[in-house]
């Protein structure tokens, strides 16, 4: 926790990763990055936690690889029952920090909530989160109620150019080439 002057708490969060298990006995926590090159998350600063619905501040004193995973010592955190009380807490910054995309570049962030509709004008549902697999990102799509097919979640390969068609941000749509039997 930062001794420091809270920085304000961001007003569009996102996940950037979570806090694991302690590691020792001095505070130290494995961490579990969301971002494509894992150490990256150390370069979005401030981190937020949310603990009882309200942000707190907390601040990376210091972090290491350490064998196939990564450690975090945060300021304020000294002993294993202070990490432990912190253990699955979602790390947390201002999407402002991320950089500025390219062209038809976008977040995940960004496809939340977006409709999902088939070329042939089906509504599959809406995105809930996404997925990486070994080969590629899945959509998951909560099926809409009156779902013709009985479906309560769809599972679509995030395969641009095959499988996703169009995305329209500013419409919050995405356009498939799907069964949507499937």
């Amino acid at each position: 926790m930062s001794k420091h002057t809270n920085p304000q708490a961001p007003s569009d969060p996102i996940v950037l990763g979570k806090l694991g298990s302690s590691y020792g006995i001095k505070g130290w926590l494995r961490v579990f990055s969301s971002t494509e090159n894992t150490e990256s998350i150390f370069d979005y600063q401030p981190w937020f936690i949310q603990r009882n619905g309200v942000w707190q501040h907390i601040e990376p004193e210091d972090w290491k690889s350490h064998n196939q995973d990564m450690i975090v010592k945060l300021n304020g955190v000294d002993d294993r029952d202070a990490a432990n009380a912190l253990t699955n807490a979602e790390i947390v910054v201002d999407s402002s920090q991320l950089p500025e995309l390219d062209g038809d570049d976008y977040y995940w962030k960004d496809l939340m909530g977006c409709r999902v509709v088939t070329t042939g004008g089906y509504d599959l549902g809406t995105v809930t989160d996404l997925m990486e697999t070994g080969s590629n990102d899945v959509l998951v799509i909560k099926a809409n109620l009156k779902d013709a097919f009985g479906m309560k979640e769809r599972l679509v390969p995030y395969l641009d150019g095959q499988v996703i068609r169009k995305v329209d941000l500013t419409e919050k749509l995405i356009e498939v080439e799907w069964d949507p039997g499937f």
